[in-house]
C-alpha cells in the first residue's frame, strides 16, 4: 500500500470543498474577463469607458473587502463564501441580461462588492491549517487561479458561438449552482471562542504593514507586466492575438504548477521568509530580461522567470500576513491585503500603460525590477515570528 509522505500530510476535512468553490468561482471571473471589453461595445465605442468598465470591479473589491474580512470574523467564513458567490451569479445575471450601459455597470459593480471569496478562502485555509502546512494550502488554493486564467476562457469562447451574452449567462449559472452547493458543503472553519468586532478596524503590526506593503509593490509590478506584454509582444515579436493568449494559458498553467507543487518544498528548505525572497529575486531577474529582450531565446526564460518567481512569492505572503494577524482578526487583515492588492491592480496597469507608451517599450519591466528589489529590501532585516498559531 503507498504511504503518504511524511512531510506533506493529507489535507485536512473541508479543504477539497474550499478549493473547489474558489476553483468554480474563478472559472466564472476567467469567462468574463477576456470578453467584457467586446461584449461593452454593443453600448459604447469609448475605449476609456470600457476600460472603467473593467477596472470598476477591482475598484469595488478595494472598497469592501476589509468589510467583508470583518464580517467573516463576526459572523463566520461560511456566510461570507456563499454570499460571495451568489453576489457573483447575480453580477453576471445583470450583465448578461443588460438592456444599456448603466445595467451593465451595475452588474460589473455588484460583481465586485461581492468578491470577498478569495481573501475569506485564504482566511479559512489558515484557520484550519497547521503552521508548517500553511503555505502549502494557501498555494494550492492558489492553484486555482491558474485553472481559472486556463479554463474560463476557453468556456467562454465556446459559448460565445452561440452569442454574445451567452458566456456571461453561463458564468451566472455555474456560480449559482456553485452557492446552492455551497451551503450544502462548506464547512465553517471560524474559531468557536472568537469575539470580533465589525465596526473595529483590525490592528496591524508594523511586520504586518511591511508585508501587506511588499504585496502592493510586488502585486503593482506583475500587473504592469499583464496589462503591457501583449503590447511588448506585438512590437518585438510580431505576436498575433492568438499567439499572445496561448503565451498567458502557458504563464496559467506554470502558476498552477508552481502554486501547487512546488511552494510546499521551497517553504520546508527556504522557510516562507525565505521562499518570498526567493520570489521577488526570481522577479527581478525576470523583468530585466523582459525589459532588453529582442529574441525568443532572452524571452521564454524571462516569462518563466517571472512565472516562478509570483508562483512562490504570492501564497508564501499571503501565508506571512495570515500567520502574523491574531486568529480573531485574520479575516480582517487578509481583506485589507485583498483590498491593497485590487488597489495595485488599478495603479499597475495604468503606470504601466503610460511607462510603455512616454518613456519606452522596456520601461514598465525596468520600474518592476527597482520594485521587486524594493521589495525585496523592506524585508531585508527579516520580519517578527508569527504573533498567533491557529
Amino acid at each position: 500500500m503507498r504511504r503518504s509522505r511524511p512531510d506533506r500530510p493529507p489535507l485536512p476535512p473541508g479543504f477539497g470543498t474550499i478549493w473547489t468553490s474558489v476553483a468554480i468561482d474563478l472559472v466564472g471571473w476567467g469567462i468574463v474577463l477576456p470578453i467584457l471589453p467586446l461584449y461593452g461595445e454593443r453600448f459604447t465605442k469609448s475605449p476609456v469607458t470600457l476600460g472603467v468598465l473593467v477596472a470598476s470591479f477591482s475598484v469595488m473589491q478595494l472598497l469592501f473587502a476589509p468589510v467583508w474580512g470583518r464580517v467573516s470574523d463576526r459572523y463566520g467564513r461560511k456566510p461570507v463564501l456563499v454570499v460571495s458567490l451568489a453576489g457573483t451569479a447575480l453580477g453576471s445575471l445583470v450583465m448578461g441580461l443588460a438592456p444599456a450601459l448603466w445595467v451593465l455597470f451595475l452588474g460589473r459593480v455588484v460583481d465586485g462588492i461581492s468578491g470577498g471569496s478569495v481573501s475569506t478562502a485564504h482566511a479559512a485555509v489558515a484557520d484550519m491549517a497547521e503552521p508548517g502546512q500553511r503555505a502549502r494550502l494557501i498555494g494550492l488554493l492558489g492553484a486555482a487561479f491558474g485553472v481559472g486564467f486556463v479554463a474560463g476562457p476557453a468556456i467562454g469562447g465556446l459559448a460565445a458561438l452561440f452569442g454574445a451574452r451567452v458566456p456571461l449567462l453561463v458564468a451566472a449559472a455555474i456560480a449559482g449552482v456553485n452557492a446552492v452547493v455551497a451551503v450544502r458543503r462548506l464547512p465553517e472553519t471560524r474559531p468557536t471562542d472568537t469575539v470580533a468586532h465589525v465596526v473595529e478596524p483590525p490592528p496591524m503590526t508594523g511586520t504586518v504593514r511591511r508585508l501587506i506593503l511588499v504585496v502592493f509593490v510586488a502585486t503593482s509590478a506583475f500587473t504592469a507586466f499583464e496589462a503591457t506584454f501583449a503590447l511588448l509582444g506585438q512590437r518585438r515579436f510580431d505576436l498575433t492575438i492568438a499567439s499572445t493568449s496561448g503565451v498567458f494559458v502557458g504563464i496559467g498553467v506554470m502558476l498552477v504548477f508552481f502554486q501547487g507543487g512546488m511552494v510546499h518544498p521551497a517553504v520546508a528548505r527556504f522557510g516562507e521568509l525565505g521562499t518570498v525572497r526567493c520570489g521577488l529575486l526570481l522577479n527581478g531577474a525576470g523583468f530585466v530580461l523582459v525589459a532588453v529582450a529582442r529574441s525568443w531565446l532572452v524571452l521564454v526564460p524571462a516569462v518563466a522567470l517571472l512565472t516562478a518567481g509570483q508562483g512562490l512569492l504570492a501564497p508564501a505572503l499571503t501565508s506571512m500576513v495570515a500567520g502574523r494577524a491574531r486568529h480573531d482578526r485574520r479575516g480582517s487583515v487578509l481583506g485589507l491585503q485583498q483590498s491593497v492588492s485590487a488597489l495595485a491592480r488599478v495603479i499597475g496597469p495604468i503606470a504601466g500603460g503610460f511607462l510603455f507608451a512616454h518613456v519606452g517599450v522596456g520601461a514598465p519591466y525596468t520600474a518592476g525590477a527597482v520594485l521587486a528589489f524594493l521589495a525585496f529590501a523592506l524585508l531585508a532585516d527579516g520580519v517578527h515570528e508569527e504573533v498567533t498559531t491557529r
